[in-house]
């Protein structure tokens, strides 16, 4: 029975880590947020945002940042956990 759930059940066991890992990694992508770090500064010094608006949003994508951080350093240590 053991050898039969070894070739049923690990190979989607396998497919819905990897899913999880990639849907992790698109969810919270560093590099994007850093981005839109930047392209809110330039806004900013453009005079094309408030310095009320760029504050706000800087903010939001800095505290965005350090959870996309976390969950990438959880993501290489495997230390992700799911829960409902």
């Amino acid at each position: 029975m053991f050898i039969l759930d070894d070739l049923l059940f690990r190979p989607f066991v396998g497919i819905v880590d990897t899913l999880h890992t990639m849907a992790l990694s698109e969810m919270y992508d560093i590099d994007a947020l850093e981005d839109e770090l930047k392209e809110n500064q330039l806004l900013y010094e453009l005079g094309e945002r408030s310095e009320t608006e760029y504050q706000r949003r800087k903010d939001e994508l800095e505290a965005e940042l350090e959870i996309a951080r976390d969950v990438h350093e959880r993501l290489t240590s495997g230390r992700v956990e799911v829960k409902s």
